[in-house]
């Protein structure tokens, strides 16, 4: 395989910057102290990472409280509680020992929901006798796949529903160094038929590691999907065009579709901003070519993205640049949930709102999505019944797959968020209303 770039890249070496870094990125980019403050104390629970494309592609400087991508990747005030703020900051700020400051830390992390929708009591498998730590297997077709090394990401989400990941306590990290105890299992179950990637993000590994992660599938025939969940398209597109491997991961690509495997790239994109740089446009055409499919998902979170105009032009974007656009997700009820979460009622007018401006090629997209214990559930819309207006819902994939494609409704309710919030119609089957009370 041949990959030309369309014009030279100029090659940037890849710098993360920390809760350590703070500081600099206060002074280099003008960021007042009263903001510098707020992101230094919550870094202490929250993960912050970022990188210098994003600082200096992606954020608008000259109005950073109110730009979207600042809010995506510096804590905020706000993502914590008002009691859990004021006692973080009392520790913090009185000089405490450090085993104090993390004790409170913990408690508070503890009290964010870190697991959410049963992943670590319902999605681990067993297998030979063993559980397998570093895997999930919730949808009978689908096995996710968490490679120890790609336990980070080249910045952190505010929202991410897998913020554990990278707190750096191995208790809630999912995570396993190889793929010897994946081949296996996928050999003893031949009905999964897609290996999800994921993290983290398995893009912050290099080609040579990340070769040894995927080719073992090729081995293994009844796997016809090879997924890889990413933000480096938005974050990093650099992965792709200008590091000192790009060409060589998009030769591996193009080896696992010779072997008659598929290559889908799940990108998360969250705001159209992220697809408006030259060099994520070339990204996106160098994996295009070759032969992979890049769909892209991300979820509805409150000061982001919450505007039926910014989601029509981010799937206006991403279908003119060759993607497919697959997820909007609700906002899992996990980390700073009530700084980013959505009401259903208007998650759904601003979904619908945006899709009836979209051409049909980009009406691939579902949503909103929640992703719950018993399995994604979508919301249709909202009808009226002679008992009051409804919520008209539908599994769209369901641990249990005999639950997939049913439709069920629920009572209308302007502030649920989440489908818990959600009184069941009495119409409701025993089958489905078991499932999504478990």
């Amino acid at each position: 395989m041949t990959l030309m770039l369309d014009h030279p890249v100029a090659v940037t070496r890849f710098r993360a910057f920390g809760p350590r870094q703070i500081d600099d990125i206060a002074g280099r980019y003008g960021l007042r102290p009263d903001l510098r403050e707020e992101i230094a104390l919550l870094a202490h629970v929250f993960p912050f990472r970022v990188n210098e494309y994003v600082l200096d592609h992606l954020i608008d400087w000259t109005r950073p409280e109110e730009d979207p991508m600042f809010r995506l990747v510096f804590p905020q005030r706000g993502m914590l509680s008002a009691e859990d703020e004021q006692a973080l900051a009392a520790v913090v700020h009185s000089g405490s020992a450090a085993r104090e400051v993390a004790a409170v830390v913990a408690r508070i992390r503890a009290g964010l929901n870190p697991h959410p929708s049963g992943q670590r009591e319902y999605n681990v498998p067993m297998h030979r006798g063993e559980r397998l730590p570093g895997l999930q297997h919730k949808y009978r077709e689908t096995v996710l796949y968490f490679p120890t090394q790609g336990q980070s990401c080249h910045s952190y989400c505010t929202y991410c529903f897998r913020w554990a990941q990278f707190v750096g306590d191995p208790a809630l990290r999912f995570a396993t160094p190889g793929p010897d105890r994946l081949v296996d299992y996928l050999r003893d179950h031949p009905e999964v038929s897609d290996v999800l990637v994921t993290g983290g993000d398995p893009m912050i590994m290099s080609t040579e590691r990340l070769r040894g992660h995927l080719e073992p599938l090729l081995d293994v025939p009844t796997v016809q999907t090879v997924r890889i969940g990413t933000k480096s398209l938005a974050y990093w597109p650099q992965r792709y065009v200008s590091d000192a491997d790009s060409d060589e991961l998009l030769r591996l690509f193009g080896r696992i579709i010779a072997a008659g495997k598929q290559v889908a790239v799940m990108a998360h994109f969250t705001h159209p901003c992220e697809l408006r740089t030259p060099l994520v446009a070339t990204a996106l055409r160098r994996i295009r070519s070759t032969g992979a499919v890049i769909y892209c998902q991300a979820p509805m979170v409150s000061h982001v993205n919450d505007q039926a105009d910014v989601w029509a032009e981010l799937w206006r974007a991403e279908l003119a640049a060759g993607a497919v656009p697959y997820y909007m997700f609700v906002e899992r009820d996990t980390g700073p949930y009530d700084y980013f979460k959505v009401p259903l009622a208007r998650a759904v007018e601003i979904f619908h709102a945006a899709y009836r401006t979209l051409p049909g090629l980009a009406r691939t997209v579902r949503g909103p999505v929640m992703s719950t214990t018993s399995g994604k559930v979508v919301v249709d819309g909202v009808e009226s019944h002679p008992d009051g207006r409804c919520f008209q819902l539908r599994m769209l994939q369901a641990r249990n797959p005999a639950l997939v494609g049913r439709p069920f409704r629920a009572q209308y309710h302007t502030g649920a968020a989440w489908l818990s919030e959600l009184e069941l119609a009495a119409d409701v089957p025993d089958d489905i209303r078991t499932a999504v009370r478990s």
